[in-house]
């Protein structure tokens, strides 16, 4: 079976997969992260049977959908994984990016696990994160789960250990401190790191003038 025919198949069984997914996690932010992976792969010498795969499944359960259960997406990408015509090695390379790939991975102790393809798949990911798109699903992802949009009584908490991160419950303008505002500088691959400082930037400017509005300034 072809590579093509994989990436076809899995395009298939993830879109049937994530039918009515929260907007900020369904299938068109896999497509964004499969195609900012290639793009960045273009620059890097990976495996890119590797990379779209690891792309296409590494949110086909998110544990913030599941009750924090962060097995089930590595199983279930597993188990569709082993119907294809693919080597155990290609699997479990692939299992393991999507274990290793969340931002909350990097709280706490230092993951053990490092690959190319991780670095590839992970930058696509935190791009998606940042920048316009990142605006729009982190208060897309806040109004679905009911939060506030800012409280000026409630400070981010810059060391949230995994558990915290997890569990948190703030206001969405919280979550830009707490994590999208620090992709820039965890961005592994070149091109990654370049493509974030513009949609760092455009973050910046969002808050300017977020801020600027709440307070009558503008």
């Amino acid at each position: 079976m072809s590579t093509s025919s994989h990436i076809e198949q899995t395009i298939v069984f993830v879109k049937e997969t994530l039918k009515g997914a929260e907007g900020g996690h369904d299938w068109f932010h896999i497509e964004r992260v499969f195609k900012n992976s290639l793009l960045l792969a273009k620059d890097e010498k990976v495996d890119t049977l590797v990379v779209g795969l690891a792309a296409l499944l590494h949110d086909i359960a998110d544990p913030k959908f599941h009750n924090g259960d962060e097995t089930i997406g590595p199983r279930t990408a597993r188990k569709f994984l082993e119907t294809l015509s693919i080597d155990q090695k290609t699997v479990d390379h692939i299992v393991l990016v999507i274990e290793n790939i969340s931002f909350k991975s990097s709280l706490g102790n230092k993951p053990s696990f490092f690959s190319h393809e991780l670095a590839v798949v992970q930058d696509a990911d935190r791009l998606d994160a940042i920048g316009a798109i990142g605006v729009a699903r982190a208060f897309n992802y806040g109004g679905f789960k009911n939060r506030g949009m800012y409280d000026p009584e409630i400070a981010p908490n810059l060391n949230m250990s995994k558990e915290e991160y997890k569990n948190s419950q703030a206001p969405t303008i919280n979550h830009f401190y707490e994590k999208l505002l620090l992709l820039k500088d965890k961005m592994n691959t070149e091109t990654g790191k370049r493509i974030a400082e513009k949609r760092h930037q455009f973050m910046r400017d969002f808050l300017e003038q977020f801020y600027n509005e709440w307070n009558g300034k503008i």
